[in-house]
């Protein structure tokens, strides 16, 4: 069995393109959706409907309920409203929080097992990150017994770490990278034998389209033309 799976979007059709060319390319049998879907301003819109047409198993990403949700970020709020179908916060804000595929042999969430807003992989304190300790990864997967690979987003860092016999798996982001290489990602799940492999994929796309589209189109612009073209979040 192989399974394609692809995270943070974040609005951006001409990554999101690329990334479904190459993932057309492997032949999956799955497809899953780990979140963060519209939260960004390279076409969003178009974007939505391209996500909306998979047929992917999806789980709720942390910006995904931020259309539903008072917060700080009202102006791209509002925007994206207006981009959107007015049932889209919505539908957002239905998807659940994990996802259980291949007869529950693989698990899927945004952030953590518990929350869209929490990292697995990660602790957060006094604005730093701080690896999560093994203890703390495997307690979240006791609810899912047969769980072999979890895999999650979030955090737009690939990371692997095996514990316990469980192959823990954090996807990198089709959109908005922070390693400084703007390439669009996605991870292949393969099942051979009683065991899976992991295969992180990192696909070009046209940037500057995107950056272009977000600058003549949306009111973070600058910003989201600044951060695609760097893969730098900026400060």
């Amino acid at each position: 069995m192989r399974i394609a799976v692809f995270s943070d979007v974040h609005g951006n059709r001409f990554a999101l393109e690329a990334v479904l060319e190459d993932i057309r390319s492997q032949h999956p049998d799955a497809l899953v959706n780990l979140g963060d879907q519209v939260w960004g301003a390279a076409d969003p819109a178009g974007a939505w409907r391209l996500q909306q047409s998979l047929g992917a198993i999806t789980v709720r990403g942390n910006t995904d309920e931020f259309l539903s949700k008072a917060g700080p970020y009202a102006e791209l709020a509002d925007w994206l409203k207006g981009q959107l179908e007015p049932d889209a916060p919505q539908r957002l804000m239905g998807f659940p929080v994990t996802a259980e595929v291949a007869e529950g042999e693989v698990v899927v969430a945004h952030g953590s097992l518990r929350n869209p807003s929490e990292a697995l992989f990660l602790r957060f304190e006094g604005g730093q990150s701080h690896s999560a300790s093994p203890q703390e990864m495997l307690a979240q997967v006791k609810a899912f017994p047969k769980a072999r690979v979890v895999v999650v987003g979030h955090t737009h860092r690939e990371m692997l770490q095996v514990l316990e016999g469980i192959t823990f798996v954090n996807a990198g982001p089709v959109s908005r990278q922070f390693d400084g290489i703007p390439l669009a990602r996605w991870v292949l799940l393969e099942k051979r034998g009683s065991g899976w492999t992991v295969g992180f994929r990192r696909v070009e796309y046209d940037v500057e389209a995107a950056a272009r589209w977000a600058l003549e189109h949306a009111p973070i612009g600058e910003v989201e033309a600044a951060h695609l073209r760097s893969g730098i979040l900026p400060r």
